[in-house]
């Protein structure tokens, strides 16, 4: 296939691109930088995507986007941050209907906060959106999709849970404290946090890619989604250290505001009802594997 990936430096992007290419594939990056040889330009401020990029393309993945996890949340980081995922996407979509001929497939990265904060409910892709700014936020990323989805190209929405890696995203920032002995729940441990290894969620883009029938929302997190308490648990025991220093939910507020909230106190049983139906087998299912593989451990 002839695939086109923009984010291709993200967490996801730079393991995605390799593995897609050591599968056979043909893969360009497409990238904001006018200096980036061998690859296509786009520049979603100024509406414009190079058009080569998109035409003949197989499919175009779209994981760009201003991380989420970047100090607290002000109004002009939450509108860079809604821009950033809503007319990017917008933009991509917009180059994906008018290309010539057009890619067969566009996947797009969303994520697990559309479903907002739940509880104990388990979440699958038919679950309705929930309230806040991450869901409403996910949910305009989705819908600026239409563009391409209109001129009839199949459109998968990846909605990813908390991808595990110790090169970057949640598992790396947690890692200093952990070794040092001071992990430790945060809020109640309750909350359900709906992980997947970054292996999976590579997997999980490849099998969209080539399952001609897939298409809409997809949750890419594995099987077994854990309480933050179990979370907390596992990574002290693969990493062969106690997790005795808990963080109160006054002082995750008190550190990264309305953040915390979105981010470590909400809970999102979300499972990967569509992934599993159509065939996709996990490698790491559960996380104690999965973090043993990820650590060396």
């Amino acid at each position: 296939m002839r695939i086109s990936v923009t984010g291709s430096s993200g967490l996801i992007g730079s393991a995605l691109v390799p593995f897609l290419t050591a599968e056979g594939h043909e893969v360009g990056r497409v990238v904001r930088s006018t200096t980036a040889a061998g690859a296509w330009r786009w520049d979603p401020g100024a509406g414009h995507v190079d058009a080569g990029a998109v035409n003949g393309k197989d499919a175009v993945v779209h994981l760009a986007g201003e991380t989420i996890a970047a100090g607290r949340w002000s109004a002009a980081r939450k509108a860079r941050i809604r821009d950033s995922r809503v007319r990017g996407t917008r933009v991509v979509a917009q180059a994906v209907a008018r290309a010539d001929p057009r890619p067969k497939a566009l996947l797009c990265a969303s994520a697990m906060g559309f479903y907002g904060d739940r509880g104990d409910e388990r979440l699958t892709e038919a679950s309705a959106p929930g309230r806040g700014f991450l869901c409403e936020v996910s949910r305009e990323w989705e819908e600026a999709c239409a563009p391409a989805r209109d001129q009839g190209v199949r459109v998968v929405n990846l909605r990813f849970g908390i991808v595990l890696s110790p090169a970057g995203g949640a598992l790396a920032k947690m890692l200093l404290p952990f070794r040092l002995g001071a992990g430790g729940v945060v809020g109640s441990g309750k909350q359900w946090w709906s992980w997947v290894a970054l292996d999976d969620a590579v997997g999980a883009i490849q099998h969209a890619l080539v399952t001609a029938g897939l298409s809409g929302p997809l949750n890419v997190a594995a099987p077994n989604p854990v309480t933050n308490a179990e979370f907390t648990r596992t990574l002290g025991r693969v990493l062969a250290r106690p997790t005795l220093f808990p963080v109160p939910v006054f002082a995750a507020r008190l550190a990264f505001g309305e953040m915390a909230d979105a981010l470590l106190l909400a809970s999102a049983r979300v499972v990967p009802e569509r992934l599993q139906q159509t065939g996709y087998v996990f490698r790491h299912p559960e996380l104690e594997g999965a973090l043993r593989h990820l650590l060396g451990r």
